[in-house]
């Protein structure tokens, strides 16, 4: 009987059906797994992006605020350094900050629009030059020059029909700026008020890290605004000076659009460029072009090789094809104004992610020397499964 038993044992564990092997290999279910997490990702920004573009109105005077703060961010401090109440000290910024931007934008639309007519008639003569020896290329470029002012007008019309409660655009646009300075001026007086309620509400231990994430990412922005104004002033005055010398027309119209279009890296440079070289090829011929094109590529060889590096190189660290990229995005999305806000954005998430991934790496180092050490000890109590065993083990050490 027990030979039989035995036998109907060893029969049923022969009759086991084996275990179901996977359809798919390690491998790509590794893919499939990144796959997902990627698709859920892009579902998230594409959510985030659309929230963004519905609550416009309130998102835009915060980005502008943001870059208002890091462009005058070290003067506020200064100002507090100097034992003066927050409150003062913000608001004496928040004042500078209206006299900086509104005589710079003075200044600029100023300049374009006693320079502008002037300009869009060379661009329209050098379109006609043109024409005669690239043919369509001329010709599309003359109607572009022709049309500029009737394509401005569409666009206004078209904006200001869009508004609601029959508020006009002008009227947008000056809520907007004073929402930004009344929120420019809480961001400077209560910074030390966020960071208190991010150490109070922030789960866990992870206070410091959201901190210096934060930190990060407005350092990035302040290193952009700060930088990129600098170089623009720099770039306007030194191309505003050589078309003056070379007698180009409307130089200082140039010059402005230059300062404005500097705020949009590498586009820019070269929109207003290419428009400086034909205004001269239209008015001063061939030879004062090229001197044109010389005097945009010297300013471009200065900024690349000298101001970038030397005031952008420490704080805003972006590749050039990530630059198009948040500028192909951001005009896809808000026009002009995406193309102003892309790059500081994108610089203040780089700098976030940068810190991110330093603080795990940090975590990981520790983590690994942790278990070096604890497993290299003779005797260092793996049978122990009891609490007073973790506990117990850091003692020596």
């Amino acid at each position: 009987m027990r030979n039989d038993s035995d036998q109907d044992r060893h029969g049923a564990e022969r009759e086991r059906p084996l275990p179901r092997q996977p359809l798919l290999p390690i491998e790509a279910r590794r893919v499939a797994a990144w796959c997902l997490v990627g698709l859920l990702i892009a579902a998230v920004v594409a959510l985030g992006v659309w929230l963004c573009v519905v609550l416009s109105a309130a998102v835009t005077p915060v980005l502008l605020a943001l870059l208002g703060s890091g462009l005058l961010g070290p003067l506020y401090r200064r100002l507090v350094a100097m034992k003066l109440n927050a409150s003062l000290a913000a608001g004496l910024t928040c004042a500078v900050l209206v006299v900086v931007v509104g005589g710079a934008g003075y200044i600029v639309v100023s300049a374009l629009v006693d320079t502008g007519d002037q300009i869009i008639a060379s661009l329209k003569d050098a379109a006609k030059d043109l024409s005669k020896h690239f043919g369509a290329a001329g010709t599309s470029l003359d109607d572009l020059a022709s049309n500029a002012k009737d394509l401005v007008g569409k666009f206004g019309s078209t904006a200001a029909s869009g508004l609601l409660a029959g508020f006009s655009l002008v009227g947008q646009f000056i809520a907007a700026a004073i929402l930004a300075l009344l929120l420019t001026f809480f961001f400077l007086r209560d910074s030390g008020k966020a960071v208190r309620a991010l150490h109070e509400w922030a789960p866990g231990n992870s206070a410091p890290q959201l901190e210096g994430m934060a930190r990060r990412g407005f350092q990035a922005i302040e290193g952009f605004m700060r930088g990129t104004t600098f170089i623009a002033l720099i770039d306007a005055i030194c191309i505003t000076v050589g078309l003056l010398i070379l007698q180009v027309p409307g130089a200082f119209g140039l010059g402005a659009l230059v300062f404005v279009g500097a705020y949009i890296p590498y586009l820019g440079a070269f929109i207003s460029g290419a428009v400086a070289i034909l205004v001269a090829f239209a008015d001063r011929g061939f030879v004062i072009a090229l001197w044109a094109l010389g005097v945009v590529l010297a300013v471009q060889v200065l900024e690349g090789h000298v101001l970038q590096p030397m005031i952008q190189s420490r704080t805003v660290q972006l590749h050039p094809a990530t630059v198009m990229l948040a500028i192909t995005a951001g005009a896809s999305v808000a026009g002009i104004l995406g193309m102003l806000l892309s790059v500081p954005l994108t610089a203040a998430v780089s700098g976030v992610l940068h810190e991110l991934r330093k603080h795990y790496a940090a975590d990981s180092d520790s983590g690994s020397g942790s278990g070096s050490g604890s497993d290299s000890g003779p005797g260092s109590g793996s049978d122990d499964t009891g609490p007073a065993g973790p506990t117990a083990s850091p003692a020596p050490s």
